[in-house]
């Protein structure tokens, strides 16, 4: 990322206190404001405009694939919760619970959704019957609750908005390809959209999904160095099918239980954005997730036709399917450059009575601050080049901090110097949980995921010495 001179005062630097760089980011954008109950946030309209970009790319794709959305209830009834063991021991500490409901006791307590596997597949006991229903590919849009003890804006809260997909198949090799072909839509996000490189893997067996037989994430690295988990994809087997008695009559006059599938991303990947292209002026926002990807400032707009100018230039972008702001209000131009560097927004023309003279603009990149000089004449043409240019300089920067920022590990003691200087220590695992308690417990690092690639580097596990299995990453996470 380019060495950017410091501008705006009233933002921390990242160096300084990156928490407080990002508490400041969040308030100073615009993006969320604090409620009154702990945990939970309102999200301005900036901040929402960035998730409905993210739900209209995700939405597009997972209609693509043959997926419906629905809407399921925000309560469970608990007697419901508890039918599948595992995952109301992974779940319950974390619960919302009604239990009063028109000042009357209620006598199966309400939980306030931490998720949906539940209601979605009691609903599927209901609506599949054969093996023409199958198979079932549903999504919703909506909040969860998870009543966390310490939270952060997007990253963590005690409610977020997401999307929860779940599925059900006829055959464990279509429910496993759908677990992995939604894992890629989410990497596609990431490079698509985000500009943000994700390593992607399955989760030990510590870290998967409470219900699921495998669970597979795409994970993100900040500025700091610690990772974030920015989506999941769960193949659960036939486990909650059984344990809500969801059959089906086959082909073959058998009578079967079916396969599940679920997936989730969250409107912590604002954190992700915000915490890998941010710098120390603000947010600096990856044009095609942007709210604004071009804010036209007028320079002495009282001089004749510049305000006219810029005008016809807004309508023009506009047209050209361009989220475009003109600020023509009576503010400096100062203010005003300062103000949308701070928003992050990608690209900004300036226009003044010189350059309408000669018929040019002056375009400044807020990934780099850099100008450049473009005919007025080819502008639609020009800023759409632009786009492109500073997504992928920004998602080369990113990939670029990435691989610097893998460490082959072959000793415990390099492992831990790896986590705490920042980053993720790629290293040989035996596959035994107490290793991974270990590496928790003297460095607060954990298991990301493991790598499709498993191609071994060594022979032995660092923390334990005995044979290795797998290759794993370890990372300290939000």
């Amino acid at each position: 990322m380019a060495n950017i001179e410091k501008k705006n005062k009233s933002i921390t630097s990242r160096d300084e206190d990156f928490a407080q760089w990002y508490t400041d980011v969040c308030k100073k954008a615009e993006l969320m404001d604090y409620y009154q109950t702990k945990g939970f946030i309102i999200y301005r309209p900036y901040g929402y405009a960035i998730w409905e970009n993210i739900k209209n790319y995700l939405d597009e794709k997972f209609k693509a694939t043959g997926h419906s959305n629905v809407y399921m209830p925000m309560v469970i009834p608990t007697s419901l919760f508890q039918k599948e063991k595992d995952h109301i021991e992974g779940f319950a500490p974390e619960t919302l619970v009604a239990t009063i409901g028109g000042n009357q006791e209620i006598q199966d307590p309400l939980i306030i959704r931490p998720t949906s596997e539940c209601v979605f597949t009691d609903h599927f006991s209901h609506i599949i019957s054969s093996y023409r229903d199958l198979p079932v590919k549903y999504n919703q849009w909506c909040s969860v609750v998870r009543w966390e003890k310490t939270t952060r804006p997007f990253l963590r809260g005690s409610e977020f908005l997401w999307q929860e997909g779940h599925t059900m198949h006829a055959s464990e090799v279509e429910a496993r390809e759908e677990t992995l072909k939604m894992l890629e839509i989410y990497d596609s996000l990431g490079k698509d959209l985000l500009a943000i490189p994700f390593i992607k893997g399955r989760k030990t067996e510590k870290e998967k999904f409470a219900g699921a037989e495998e669970t597979y994430s795409i994970e993100a690295l900040m500025h700091d160095g610690k990772a974030l988990q920015s989506g999941t994809s769960h193949y659960f087997g036939q486990g909650f099918a059984k344990a809500f008695d969801v059959k089906y009559l086959d082909k073959d006059g058998k009578i079967k239980n079916p396969y599940q599938t679920s997936w989730g991303a969250s409107t912590r990947l604002i954190g992700a954005i915000i915490m890998v292209h941010g710098d120390d002026n603000g947010l600096v926002l990856p044009p095609f997730v942007a709210p604004i990807q071009t804010v036209i400032v007028p320079i002495q707009m009282a001089k004749e036709g510049v305000l006219a100018k810029c005008r016809e230039i807004f309508t023009k972008l506009k047209e050209a399917g361009i989220r475009v702001k003109l600020d023509d209000s009576d503010k400096t131009p100062g203010w005003k450059f300062s103000e949308y560097e701070m928003k992050g927004v990608p690209l900004r023309i300036e226009l003044g009575p010189r350059d309408l003279e000669k018929g040019v603009l002056t375009i400044v990149k807020r990934n780099d601050l850099s100008k450049e000089t473009i005919s007025i004449d080819n502008v639609v043409e020009e800023i759409k080049r632009l786009l492109d240019t500073v997504h992928h300089e920004m998602y080369q920067a990113a990939f670029k901090n990435l691989m610097n920022n893998i460490t082959e590990v072959h000793s415990y003691e390099e492992l831990k110097a790896v986590v705490n200087k920042g980053g993720y220590a790629k290293m040989m695992w035996c596959g035994d949980e107490e290793c991974e308690n270990k590496i928790k417990e003297d460095t607060n690092a954990t298991s990301r995921c493991m790598p499709f690639d498993q191609t071994h580097f060594d022979d032995v596990c660092p923390v334990c010495g005995k044979k290795a299995k797998y290759v794993v990453y370890f990372a300290k996470a939000y």
